[in-house]
């Protein structure tokens, strides 16, 4: 059972049936005194579970999410959690600015359907062009150049006013962006050795299979567009190996780098366990500095 705080106003739920894949606007909660989390494929199998280690840890969580139906009634009727029921490949760059708006953090969960319209398909983009955006809506808001060295959930925020006047919350320090990617994907800051073979399969697959090309594409975006030292992004991407349904967390490993071969020897990564190192970065300071900038690799451990 998630946590059900009573000191904050429950969202109003719109029903699936009567909004089509499109945002329709909505007044978000607003005056957050404490961390409010973005995650996009929120109704997808390790989005759920993002969504659900972030109520579980006291944050406040806006989830775009295709059908409301694919929710838990448990989680779907949490008062810590917006509910937009949306396309973001179809949302406009002012819908994605008010998503983000008084966000602290952002987590993508995006990936394409296992069906031959999922994987050949139009997005052939999804991830990339959903990472790109989000990054711009979120170098678009006003911010504070002023420093602060009080922990993150704890760090201040500024007064902006919504169009009615309202006070918003606007983050002061750079948002923290965490995307979950694979571990088929090289961190090619890094000379991550591979066989000769896998990268024969590489190549096919980044060729013939384009939502390996799109996962490539939006590592490569954060790694050298948004970079190391951005005064409004900081990120991180999660590598899982071969993903796996468990109901529990476990113990896991984290490597800079893979230690097994993605291809012919891949690891298991439960879904579970890359949802609760995604919290963990968004809501750890210690583990943010550690990886922040970063393609850690996450493996259970056997």
């Amino acid at each position: 059972m998630l946590p059900d705080p009573t000191d904050q106003t429950k969202l109003v739920l719109f029903s699936a049936s009567t909004i089509p894949f499109h945002f329709i606007p909505f007044q978000f909660n607003r005056k957050r005194s404490h961390m409010t989390c973005l995650v996009v494929g929120a109704s997808g199998a390790t989005g759920r579970l993002l969504v659900e280690q972030l109520l579980s840890r006291g944050l406040s969580v806006r989830a775009i999410v295709r059908s409301l139906d694919r929710l838990p009634p448990a989680m779907a009727e949490h008062p810590n959690l917006d509910l937009i029921p949306a396309s973001v490949s179809q949302a406009s760059d002012s819908e994605l600015a008010d998503f983000v708006r008084d966000c602290d953090a952002v987590a993508s969960c995006l990936g394409h359907n296992l069906t031959f319209q999922g994987l050949f398909g139009s997005p052939r983009r999804l991830v990339t062009d959903t990472t790109q955006r989000l990054c711009n809506a979120i170098m678009s808001r006003p911010t504070s150049s002023k420093p602060c060295d009080r922990p993150y959930t704890d760090r201040p925020h500024t007064g902006h006013r919504d169009t009615d006047g309202s006070e918003l919350d606007q983050p002061k320090q750079p948002a923290r962006f965490v995307l979950m990617n694979t571990a088929g994907n090289s961190n090619r800051d890094l000379n991550e050795p591979v066989s000769f073979a896998h990268h024969c399969v590489i190549g096919l697959l980044r060729y013939g299979l384009p939502p390996h090309a799109d996962n490539e594409a939006a590592a490569d975006f954060l790694r050298t567009a948004i970079g190391q030292n951005h005064s409004s992004v900081e990120w991180a991407v999660v590598r899982p190996d071969t993903l796996i349904d468990e109901s529990e967390v476990s113990e896991y490993d984290l490597h800079t780098s893979p230690t097994r071969d993605a291809i012919f020897n891949a690891g298991k990564t439960s879904r579970i366990n890359v949802a609760h190192l995604m919290a963990d970065l968004i809501v750890n300071d210690a583990i943010w500095s550690r990886w922040q900038g970063q393609m850690p690799v996450i493996y259970n451990r056997e």
